[in-house]
């Protein structure tokens, strides 16, 4: 049997090649600029804000450092850009906390359901110590956990019918990411879990292999999901942020003033990038709306109740349980 760690060696040795494929193609970037990666397209707001740093960094050091940013999942799935990250191959890749669940399960404490109340606790929780410490924690296994950017509230669109509580759910086969969190709370509210990359999710719904999914307004708006899953149900049930990391080995290889600036520009794009989310977030819904999706209102309750299975079974970890009281005291 292969161990997981040849696996995981493997994996990222297939996705280097790619990536290194992908550079030469695109011609090797010059010495002093970094690599950085992201799943959405290029106007997404995470990617916006990783050019936004590498503007700064051109700005800065007069053009000695710069970025090129591989958008809309150039070099592959989130965890295949961890794992190059990890190994420098990379230099900086944006994640989900949903990829991580099962990589650094402290993380999961991020995504577990009704965690956070709305957008001002999530930010207040993660601006504050309970984030520090959270960061703190997940910059390991030659990862640096840089800042937090947003990912607004989750909720659960599909292309068969309205939904207004867990029973409309029942025998939907509805797309979560790769993570067990994910597939346990989509059981919990009566679906048919599907775990699928997010590139592969318009085609599964254009061709029934799934029913719907569950993510946020630009997500949806930004694949053109709206063609194929009229139903927006507004859920709210996870506010899982997304994650900016660095490569430890590409961050070891600077000066330590060209370090500490680098660091300083990943917190100083977190309201940059707020910004550029609440403006897309807005427009984004009011895109789909016009374009024929028809919005529902939940029983949250209900929901709030057909999760708490999975808030008890994941809270039995004594560190997810002592980050998930601080955050609620943050509410």
């Amino acid at each position: 049997m292969i161990k997981r760690r040849q696996l995981l060696g493997g994996m990222a040795a297939s996705a280097a090649v790619a990536l290194a494929g992908g550079k030469a193609r695109a011609g090797a970037p010059p010495p002093g600029t970094f690599t950085a990666s992201d799943v959405h397209v290029q106007d997404y707001p995470t990617v916006q804000a990783i050019q936004w740093i590498g503007e700064q960094l051109a700005k800065e050091t007069g053009g000695r450092l710069s970025m090129r940013v591989y958008h809309s999942g150039q070099i592959g799935r989130e965890n295949d850009t961890i794992d190059l990250t990890r190994y420098g191959a990379l230099d900086f890749t944006r994640v989900n906390f949903a990829a991580l669940t099962n990589i650094f399960p402290i993380s999961g404490v991020l995504t577990l359901p009704y965690v956070f109340d709305d957008v001002g606790h999530m930010r207040r929780a993660l601006d504050g110590t309970v984030g520090k410490d959270l960061l703190a924690a997940l910059s390991q296994r030659s990862l640096v956990a840089a800042c937090f950017y947003d990912s607004g509230a989750r909720c659960i669109y599909n292309g068969r019918r309205p939904v207004h509580e867990p029973g409309d759910l029942h025998g939907m086969k509805i797309r979560v990411p790769l993570s067990d969190i994910f597939m346990s709370m989509a059981q919990a509210m009566g679906a048919n879990p599907t775990p699928l990359s997010f590139g592969e999710v318009f085609t599964a719904l254009q061709t029934h292999l799934i029913d719907g999914a569950e993510n946020n307004w630009p997500s949806l708006d930004s694949t053109r999901q709206f063609e194929v899953a009229h139903y927006w149900a507004e859920t709210h049930h996870s506010m899982s942020p997304e994650l900016l990391f660095i490569s430890e080995r590409s961050l070891r290889a600077l000066t330590p003033a060209d370090r500490d600036l680098v660091l300083d520009l990943a917190a100083r794009s977190v309201p940059v990038m707020r910004d550029l989310w609440d403006r897309d977030e807005a427009a984004a819904r009011a895109h789909c709306v016009a374009n024929g999706v028809q919005v529902t209102e939940v029983d949250k309750d209900a929901f709030r109740r057909a999760t708490e299975p999975v808030l008890k079974t994941y809270l039995a970890d004594p560190d997810r349980n002592r980050f998930y009281r601080r955050i609620r005291q943050e509410a």
